[in-house]
């Protein structure tokens, strides 16, 4: 078993610019951050490819040994896209548009988030905490920073106050290298901001309208938290004052995570986190994925094909290859040329592994598999880097076959390294799902495939005789089995729902 002893990991540290050497607060023990989605929509692939980014991380670690508590909150409450006017809660506003209960969207979309993982083969947290499920904890952190100095109430909301912090010696601004003369100096007041001190501060409790559903009793008044105090009470909740690693999409860098320091620093005196770490975007065909130009795909349509981007489905097991094989802190831009690219790859790989049962062992080995497994444990030490250890998990995959081909040798024991060490990074580190039958959608069989074919031969034959009776009923039948039929220019093809 690897110990951690032996695996010194350097973390690109977003505070300071730099690669640091790690060291827990608890030797052998981490408590790890990461900001959750909110739930008022679809989870979309960029929320995908930043939680997939800290499962692996999540699994390195305890797969070097160290005990982890990993919390990923739920945002189900509270999440302003402006600290200025309440109807821009996402929830009231999402609520409103598909006429339901704020709660029933945050069940529909928890769902649906939780749906899209389990299919991406990850490991759950070890706690999920939700943002209405510590309201309490939110309501007692903002009374200690309205007693000490930092936060001040407002016609029932409460504020924090931005320019207070700054003037005791605190710096907001040191997360994304903002300077606080200039953010003042660059932002205007805003309708609805007249209440705020400054256009700087943000909400931590914003009082409730009379239409506001989502409310709840507080010694201002009736209202409900800010977006950015929930993840300081539960953070600190169950990580302590001071954590370890906390992690989310760069996006959230600012605002959001700039106030998780602020609210902690003030509340504790001391730094929430020791080392905060960012994943970088995910584009798609080399443009900015954006509902608003179109160039927009859900997890689900690339999983099943129903999509006009992707000239059929691709498996979990793919879609997770294609994203590691980008470093967490680069742009990760998907296409599908680098889908089918992936498909090859990942099978490859799983192609090589089920090889190494047939090696034939020698008394010699030819090959330093040692060395290469520490290769590999030397990418992922070095700030989690899955595109460098899948090239070496290639090189893995190289060995074998030169095994197999009779040019190479490896002794018995060196034939069960080689395998210890691919199926602990491909499976158990990278998540890849080494059970055809469980990739969480239902993925046709060769066989089927032959029989839907088939069938689409005897409808294009209708087709052509005009018989839409036959046409239709064969189409018809085939959406009740959940195979969508999807007719173009080079024929036609279809995909599972």
């Amino acid at each position: 078993m690897p110990s951690y002893k032996n695996h010194p990991l350097k973390i690109y540290n977003s505070l300071s610019g730099e690669k640091e050497t790690f060291t827990p607060i608890h030797e052998g023990n981490i408590g790890m951050y990461v900001c959750g989605p909110t739930v008022y929509s679809n989870v979309h692939l960029g929320n995908v490819r930043t939680f997939m980014s800290f499962d692996v991380i999540y699994r390195y670690l305890i797969h070097i040994g160290y005990k982890v508590r990993y919390v990923r909150n739920i945002t189900d409450a509270g999440h302003l896209t402006d600290d200025g006017d309440v109807e821009n809660d996402r929830f009231v506003k999402q609520s409103k548009l598909e006429k339901l209960e704020p709660m029933e969207i945050v069940q529909k979309y928890s769902v649906d988030f939780h749906k899209v993982l389990d299919a991406f083969n990850f490991l759950p947290p070890t706690i999920e905490p939700t943002a209405t499920g510590h309201i309490i904890e939110q309501i007692e952190l903002t009374q200690k920073l309205i007693s000490l100095g930092f936060a001040y109430e407002s016609n029932g909301s409460v504020y924090f106050d931005v320019l207070a912090y700054n003037e005791k010696g605190l710096n907001y601004g040191e997360l994304s290298n903002r300077n606080i003369d200039e953010l003042f100096a660059n932002t205007r007041d805003l309708d609805g901001q007249s209440e705020k001190k400054n256009p700087q501060d943000f909400a931590l409790w914003k009082s409730a309208s009379p239409a506001h559903i989502m409310r709840w009793n507080s010694p201002w008044g009736d209202g409900f938290p800010g977006w950015h105090l929930e993840c300081t009470a539960m953070s600190t909740k169950y990580l302590g004052e001071t954590f370890d690693i906390h992690g989310g999409g760069m996006d959230l860098k600012f605002p959001h995570h700039e106030c998780e320091i602020a609210q902690g620093k003030a509340c504790n005196g001391t730094a929430p986190v020791n080392y905060w770490m960012h994943t970088n975007m995910l584009t798609m065909n080399g443009l900015r994925m954006s509902k608003s130009t179109g160039n927009y795909i859900l997890p689900m349509e690339l999983l099943t094909g129903n999509n006009t981007f992707f000239e059929k489905q691709f498996e979990p097991n793919i879609v997770r290859f294609c994203f590691l094989q980008a470093h967490y802190r680069s742009v990760l831009d998907i296409s599908n040329d680098a889908m089918v690219a992936s498909e090859k790859g990942c099978n490859r790989l799983l192609e090589s592994h089920k090889l190494i049962a047939s090696l034939k062992a020698s008394t010699t080995s030819t090959l330093d598999i040692a060395s290469w497994r520490q290769s590999c444990y030397d990418a992922m030490d070095d700030d989690f880097n899955s595109p460098i250890l899948i090239a070496q998990l290639f090189e893995g995959a190289r060995f074998i076959n030169l095994v197999n081909d009779g040019k190479e040798t490896l002794t018995a024991d060196d034939i069960q390294l080689l395998e210890t060490t691919i199926s602990s990074f491909l499976f158990d580190v990278l998540g890849i799902n080494n059970e055809a039958s469980s990739s969480g959608v239902a993925l046709i069989s060769e066989k089927l495939k032959g029989t839907v074919e088939m069938l689409i031969q005897m409808r294009n034959t209708a087709r052509a005789n005009k018989d839409f009776a036959m046409s239709d009923q064969i189409r018809d039948q085939l959406i009740a089995l959940g195979i969508q039929l999807k007719d173009g220019k080079d024929g036609t093809s279809f995909s599972v729902q």
